[in-house]
């Protein structure tokens, strides 16, 4: 009987003495058809539970960038530094340069390179560096849906989705989302980002050898930068420019032409907060993201601030902005007029009186060193700037600038200070006579007269009018009510003293201060315009008198503010220097402008250790031994504001008739002509202006309010336009609410199986406002399971939509939470530093 064969028999009989440990053809076979059975067994296991995961969110991330008046940049907040664009927008040869230089075989493999993955895997295993084999469309994969893979599972599930991607996707959405995600070094991702910052222009503008130097660098973008290895860069720049033309991507004429192109140099790494650039960007933030002090603002985060990608658009004149740093350095720098104290801090507000725009503001010489903004945050003794309030408080009494008061100095006032006796001096000790009218008061600050007036009208009425006027009201630095309050005994802050002199510069129609202009959605969407809105507080005869007696305070020749003459048009305004000379300021405005400049000594000013402390008289410096509101700040003011009037017009302030004495008529009935005036056509004012042109003639204002697209405020129709009429006659408006008639229609979009901050930027993206509830689901946590509207439903432009996202499974259903790694972008630049310790110690009320 045959000996049976054994399946494992070795050493094999009847073999040479090698052979006979060889394996034979059956377990060659059969293991090559077992491993072909696992292996295919296992890519079909795989294939079948491998699905596209959804996008990371940062990758939907988009800097948010600000801009001067003039359109030029600022700043951005950002995350990462992107702003999105679309394929088609893009010359042809910027998309390929990537193509010919990262995957020649783009637009017709499958998402692999099986030739790739073997030469790869040869190399790794004989040991060579570690060498990979991705596709554009499995980098597309890793940076949009997975962040870095290094592990070989890790690259065989990146390589299955691929092969699903090029599947699912057209070329063109994926080439479009890997030019937008990509990072490009400089803290850039994608394509616009990276064109701004390597050639200062748009994407769409980018020439052949532009896009041939960008795409050349991507596998190592910051060890490639053309500003940190040249050579590399020009290297990689021939290799895609040669691969651009040998695959058809640009002509042989294009080639031949083609150079290395010219590229903005990599700034080194530093705080881009720094200077003036973070006060500024400081107080959009503050104005634009909601906050206890601030519950309207219109973005909910900061978060929301530095990835919508949002286009902010201030009203800050760079120019302007400029002139400030150069008028502060005249303290300090360059010493033109003699240095200051070390200690020494100026504060600079300039705004439009008639809308409130802020055009220029000044709060410290760098944000990084000194985020105290002196501008907005510190508060200083207002001195004689308050004086005002209390003219247009006895104004609004009965008073006219021909009352007459005692302006010698030392006049006793009985009980006045906590029921003690108040001898009140004059600057200097000056003596101005026993009988001054108002305007002289004005002029020459006379303490005396004006106390005696604050006491006539009522210290609670000055009080009154300055709030009205816009000093705010603060529980940590109320103002007083008390006789000395006209002298500025109480603290306010620079941005409030110049509101309160634009109400004054605009006829009594207080505005909101005001930095942001207007906020658009990179799709041109206006999210939010700077507030625009008047509110009138006082009547014109009020602040017509007042602005006379304030233009004297410049005009006269021995006037406090006789440095403003150079101006050479017409200015009103006041000086203002608390006791001890612990602040000085000058209040100035032109019909058009409103600028407050002020000066103060801190005890401590230690910016290495954070501190800002204290308040001590001003040092002399220069030409003048004593620091007052007449010495420097009138003279900063007025460079400042020579600058900031070039090109302006010159306006005369409204005219001012003196009080005339009463006439009483004869008993005898004799008939007068009634007095009649035209009616200007306003039509297409701002209501505001409408109104003053208007009450100057003796007309009466009735509005009413009519929906429109023109801007808010803006007068449509009105009633008489160029008819003489009788003075008094009732003139109607019809103003512009700044709304259309029917709100323009949007399409709820499809959010479902989004994450809830993605599904939210989409849904402001489309002019809608987001709303969140939480549900009970089995989908992932903060995933979106529905909208109310739903998808599809056609609603109001703003209208809101509930976002109803997913808070998990109920307790006891099972946890199903989902985690979602990031981590492969370079850390990105430091935060700000945070703000230095502030230490508030105030002297007490000064006289």
């Amino acid at each position: 009987m045959a000996r049976r064969r054994r399946f494992w028999n070795y050493p094999r009989p009847r073999k040479g003495p090698v052979q006979r440990w060889l394996p034979s053809w059956r377990i060659v076979v059969g293991t090559l058809l077992t491993g072909t059975a696992l292996g295919a067994g296992l890519f079909v296991a795989a294939w079948s539970t491998t699905t596209i995961p959804k996008n990371l969110d940062e990758v939907n991330n988009q800097a948010t960038t600000v801009y001067w008046s003039n359109g030029k940049q600022i700043g951005q907040f950002a995350e990462q530094k992107r702003e999105l664009v679309q394929l088609e927008d893009l010359p042809p040869y910027v998309g390929n340069a990537v193509v010919a230089s990262e995957d020649d075989t783009f637009w017709t493999n499958n998402g692999i390179d099986l030739k790739g993955i073997a030469r790869a895997a040869v190399n790794n295993l004989k040991g060579g560096g570690r060498q990979g084999a991705s596709t554009l469309t499995q980098q597309y994969v890793e940076r949009y849906y997975l962040n870095t893979e290094d592990s070989y599972a890790g690259k065989a599930r990146e390589a299955i989705i691929a092969l699903k991607v090029a599947q699912t996707q057209p070329k063109e959405q994926v080439l479009e989302s890997y030019l937008n995600t990509i990072y490009w070094g400089r803290n850039t991702y994608g394509i616009q980002a990276a064109s701004q910052e390597f050639f200062g222009k748009d994407a769409k503008d980018l020439t052949p050898s532009e896009a041939a130097l960008l795409s050349g660098i991507i596998p190592s973008p910051n060890n490639w930068d053309p500003s940190i290895n040249p050579d590399r860069a020009k290297e990689r720049w021939e290799r895609s420019i040669n691969r651009m033309y040998q695959q058809g991507y640009i002509t042989k004429d294009e080639h031949d032409k083609a150079e290395f192109p010219k590229f903005k140099e990599r700034k080194e790494a530093t705080n881009t907060w720094g200077g003036q650039k973070g006060y500024l960007m400081d107080q959009v933030r503050k104005e634009l993201v909601k906050s206890k002090s601030n519950p309207d603002a219109p973005l909910e985060s900061e978060d929301e601030l530095a990835t919508r990608g949002l286009k902010i658009t201030t009203t800050i004149d760079q120019k302007l902005q400029k002139t400030a740093v150069e008028v502060e350095k005249t303290l300090h720098e360059d010493g033109t007029y003699g240095k200051a104290n070390k200690n020494v801090r100026m504060s600079l507000v300039s705004m439009d009186p008639q809308t409130g725009a802020v055009k220029a503001l000044y709060g410290g010489p760098d944000y990084v060193k000194q985020s105290l903004n002196t501008a907005t945050q510190d508060v200083v003794q207002a001195g004689s700037t308050f004086k005002p309030f209390a003219l247009m408080a006895g104004l609004e009494n009965g008073v006219t600038l021909e009352d007459r008061f005692d302006g010698n100095s030392g006049k006793v006032f009985p009980a006045a200070n906590n029921g003690e006796d108040w001898k009140v001096p004059n600057f200097g000790g000056a003596n101005y006579g026993g009988s001054i009218d108002l305007t002289t008061a004005t002029a020459h600050s006379v303490n005396t007269a004006y106390v005696q007036l604050n006491d006539e009208v009522g210290p609670e009425k000055t009080r009154e009018v300055a709030e009205r006027a816009g000093i705010r009201k603060d529980e940590n630095y109320p103002l007083t009510a008390g006789l000395s309050n006209v002298l500025g005994v109480d603290s306010v802050r620079p941005i409030d003293l110049a509101r309160a002199y634009s109400t004054i510069a605009a006829g009594g129609y207080r505005t909101t201060p005001h930095i942001v202009a207007k906020v658009e959605t990179l799709d041109g969407t206006v999210l939010y315009e700077g507030p625009q809105e008047q509110e009138k507080e006082f009547d014109a005869d009020v602040t017509t008198a007042a602005t006379y007696a304030m233009t004297k305070v410049v005009e006269d020749p021995t006037g406090s503010g006789r440095v403003a003459q150079e101006l050479g048009r017409p200015v009103a305004g006041k000086t203002g220097t608390s006791n001890d000379n612990k602040s000085a300021w000058f209040a100035g405005f032109v019909p058009q402008l409103t600028t407050v400049v002020g000066l103060r000594q801190y005890t401590t000013l230690d910016l290495e250790a954070g501190k800002i402390a204290g308040q001590d008289e001003i040092d002399g410096f220069g030409e003048w031994q004593e620091i007052t509101g007449g010495s420097w700040p009138v003279r900063a003011w007025t460079d400042f504001m020579q600058v900031a009037t070039e090109g302006m017009e010159s306006e005369d302030f409204p005219e001012y008739v003196p009080a005339q004495p009463t006439f009483t008529p004869s008993p005898t009935p004799s008939e007068t002509e009634e007095e009649t005036v035209t009616v200007p056509d306003v039509t297409g004012w701002d209501i505001a202006k409408a109104t003053r042109e208007l009450e100057k003639l003796q007309l009466k204002v009735s509005t009413r309010a009519q929906n429109s697209d023109q801007p808010k405020g803006t007068v449509l129709e009105m009633s008489g336009a160029n008819t003489e009429v009788p003075v008094g006659t009732t003139v109607t408006l019809v103003v512009s609410t700044g709304q259309p008639d029917q709100p323009e229609q949007v399409v709820v979009p499809n959010v479902v199986g989004q994450p809830r901050t993605t599904a939210e930027q989409m849904i402001y993206g489309d002019a809608l406002q987001p709303a969140v509830r939480e549900e009970f689901s089995d989908q992932p946590v903060g995933t979106v399971i529905d909208t109310d509207p739903g998808q599809g439903t056609s609603v109001d432009q703003g209208s809101t939509v509930t976002l109803i996202v997913s808070k998990g499974p109920e307790p006891g259903n099972g946890d199903n939470g989902n985690g979602n790694g990031n981590g492969n972008s370079p850390s990105p630049d430091p935060d700000e530093s945070e703000s230095p310790g502030i230490d508030w110690p105030l002297d007490g009320a000064e006289e």
